[in-house]
């Protein structure tokens, strides 16, 4: 009984030295697989960037999507709204014309790393006399001659 005992205590000891042992080795950046965002372990990267769509209709919206690792700060040109770090966020967009964003994360090192996209805005072309899906389609005004619909 006492040998069991004794095993069970040395077995515990060894247990919590590695314990101690793992909580005081230095830092890698990595906690189970995981990468760590937003915080001093490695280099900035940027994780992803880009717009939904590639081209939209002026007043249609879009969202454009990020992601950063180990940033402290990050920040997107045109200005649209204030940004944090975060390793996947997606915000609405609504612009009037075909619009370069940039991002600029900055690491807890201070080095600053970019990526850009570009989200072309068209605009609707403009509907033709006869041309009936074009002023259907644009709810225009239109009126029906021999039963198909004519724009104004």
């Amino acid at each position: 009984m006492l040998s069991w005992l004794c095993g069970r205590v040395l077995a515990a000891s060894a247990l919590m030295a590695a314990v101690w042992f793992v909580g005081s080795a230095p830092d890698s950046g990595v906690r189970s697989g995981i990468p760590s965002i937003g915080g001093p372990h490695g280099p900035v990267r940027i994780l992803r960037f880009y717009a939904t769509t590639g081209a939209i209709l002026r007043g249609d919206k879009a969202e454009l999507c990020y992601g950063v690792a180990n940033a402290k700060s990050v920040r997107i040109s045109p200005s649209l709204e204030p940004v944090a770090p975060a390793a996947n966020k997606c915000f609405e967009i609504v612009p009037e014309h075909t619009t370069h964003y940039t991002i600029l994360a900055e690491g807890f090192d201070g080095d600053v790393v970019s990526r850009a996209v570009t989200l072309i805005v068209e605009t609707a072309p403009a509907p033709r006399r006869g041309d009936t899906n074009m002023a259907v389609a644009a709810n225009l005004p239109f009126t029906l001659v021999s039963g198909r619909p004519v724009f104004m």
